[in-house]
């Protein structure tokens, strides 16, 4: 087994041992398969490493056709067709636009003097641009707190479990300004944005698909200026078209462990040039921090921060938020 093939193996063994279960059964079984099979291992290892991601590639061969509900009949199928798949995973980027996110945002941008003028860094379709278009319920020990859109409830209705006893402090940001970066943005009235992204969802995740096509329709009806590029290299460009009397607000959810280690640090320096800085990642993946989270007491989730101060933790795709206080450590 060559490198390539046994960095397959693993990768595909870990997703199967510890991201599968409790979303996907299906998804599962394809990757315990993978993990365990040296043909279909040669396979992906055709595809580039930062193309190779066990949700990417089983989301391309479902876009090719296959829908194989057990693994021996997909890993035939994969066999079959392993040049196109190749060939379109490799072209492909894993663009989760989950809008959901938008719950573990919004106490972040709460804190925020509005009007605000916001850029996403990794922006995809740009689904994560309009929290102010949302309905949101988060649901605690201390009941429901919800949220909707001066006009009415929102069809975008962001469920978020709240962890512990406190509540977050929210409330909808006025929004006059949408811009993102990203190296293929997804046109958001395009069919064939909503069938790629649709088919990133994992199979046995509920309300997600639906929740993605209406979001579309949201960013559809008020498109906004995404452009295709390298994130640190043009977003000084695309700041500066801002409007002056609004505060710019660089969001980088989910982004940062798709960027080289010292260019994502070169990306965080330049957003907080820009204005402030609102983030969704993984507590180890910068050294940003002004307190940084400490791994004795961090227990699970990403962090949620502002300008590198840690505001509390939340599901990567902001199904639960919690504020953490204690969590931190000595400076960055």
């Amino acid at each position: 087994m060559d490198a390539d093939t046994a960095a397959v193996a693993e990768r595909y063994a870990r997703f199967a041992r510890d991201e599968a279960p409790g979303r996907s059964e299906l998804y599962g079984r394809w990757a315990a398969g993978v993990a365990s099979d040296p043909d279909v291992q040669r396979v992906l290892a055709g595809i580039p490493a930062n193309r190779r991601q066990p949700p990417l590639v089983f989301a391309v061969t479902r876009l090719l056709g296959s829908g194989e509900p057990d693994f021996p009949r997909w890993r035939a199928w994969l066999l079959e067709h392993a040049d196109a798949v190749v060939a379109e995973a490799s072209a492909r980027s894993l663009q989760t636009n989950e809008p959901q996110r938008c719950a573990a945002l919004l106490p972040a941008l709460s804190r925020i003097d509005g009007p605000i003028a916001l850029l996403e860094i990794g922006a995809s379709a740009g689904l994560c641009l309009y929290p102010d278009r949302y309905s949101y319920r988060y649901r605690g020990a201390s009941g429901i707190l919800a949220l909707d859109p001066a006009d009415g409830p929102s069809p975008v209705v962001l469920e978020c479990a709240v962890r512990g006893e406190r509540m977050p402090t929210v409330h909808l940001p006025e929004i006059v300004w949408r811009a993102g970066i990203d190296l293929t943005p997804l046109d958001p009235a395009s069919d064939h944005t909503a069938a790629w992204l649709t088919g990133l969802v994992w199979p046995g995740e509920t309300g997600r698909a639906q929740r993605v096509r209406e979001a579309l329709r949201i960013a559809a009806s008020d498109p906004p200026t995404l452009e295709a590029g390298d994130g640190e290299e043009g977003l000084a460009a695309l700041a500066a078209t801002a409007p002056p009397d609004a505060t710019l607000v660089v969001q980088t959810p989910g982004v940062l462990a798709h960027i080289p280690w010292p260019a994502r640090h070169r990306l965080i320096d330049a957003a907080r040039r820009a204005g402030r800085w609102v983030s969704l990642d993984a507590p180890a993946l910068h050294e940003r921090w002004r307190d940084r989270p400490d791994p004795d007491a961090w227990r699970d989730g990403f962090a949620v921060s502002l300008d590198g101060d840690l505001i509390g933790a939340a599901d990567p795709l902001g199904a639960w938020w919690e504020w953490r206080p204690g969590a931190t450590t000595t400076r960055a």
